[in-house]
């Protein structure tokens, strides 16, 4: 299985001095930075746009950025996602009118690409693409808002999709995000998860290190 990934979402962080918090929590250990950008359309909540992508960038964060768009429609936001510095496009199915389209723009603007599945978004909704994917986002909260907790089913589903990863042959991430903590990453990444995104459990501890570490002791 590939290397796991943690990848603090920003949308926990302290916006007013973003950069240095970024900084912080990569210096503490993450791997990746995890965007959740909203348009109180397709989920109940407004967040971020490609502006804060490309300061972030500006600022000199290097890192993987994942970008995790929850807007409807979507295909408009690819291009600017991807120019502002973007590496992984993640959109839900459901917010695109042609999916197969939707995947083959992402890769076009030079990121790779990913579906995300809501919790009861079924897993027969990426057979056809699979192999079109660099990452599947298992959502394990109902997106629109941080801070939710962990949906037991999805231990299940990130299971059966370890699986389907597996049986392909293709080197495809399995991401999980909602509710990500030291208290249940491990049983997350035994199911089949490599790559975790963890808000609140990790930007509303002073220090970011220590829950970091924890967590891959978990893993480990």
């Amino acid at each position: 299985m590939s290397q796991k990934i943690i990848a603090p979402s920003i949308l926990s962080a302290d916006f007013a001095r973003l950069g240095e918090d970024v900084d912080a929590v990569l210096s503490a250990g993450a791997d990746w930075v995890h965007f959740d950008v909203m348009d109180n359309h397709f989920v109940p909540n407004l967040t971020i746009g490609p502006m804060v992508c490309a300061a972030l960038r500006d600022y000199g964060i290097t890192v993987p950025i994942d970008v995790h768009l929850m807007v409807s429609p979507v295909d408009g936001l690819i291009a600017d996602f991807a120019s502002a510095g973007a590496s992984y496009i993640t959109f839900h199915p459901e917010a695109s009118q042609h999916v197969d389209r939707t995947l083959q723009l992402i890769r076009e603007a030079g990121c790779k690409c990913g579906l995300v599945l809501n919790p009861a978004t079924p897993l027969s909704t990426i057979e056809l693409v699979l192999d079109q994917l660099d990452m599947v986002l298992l959502m394990s909260v109902n997106p629109g808002f941080g801070g939710q907790s962990y949906i037991p089913y999805v231990t299940e589903k990130v299971r059966a999709l370890r699986s389907m990863i597996d049986q392909s042959g293709k080197d495809i991430r399995l991401e999980v995000d909602g509710g990500i903590k030291v208290e249940n990453i491990g049983e997350i990444a035994a199911a089949g998860a490599d790559t975790f995104v963890s808000g609140s459990a990790i930007f509303d501890e002073n220090d970011y290190a220590d829950v970091i570490k924890k967590m891959r002791a978990e893993m480990s």
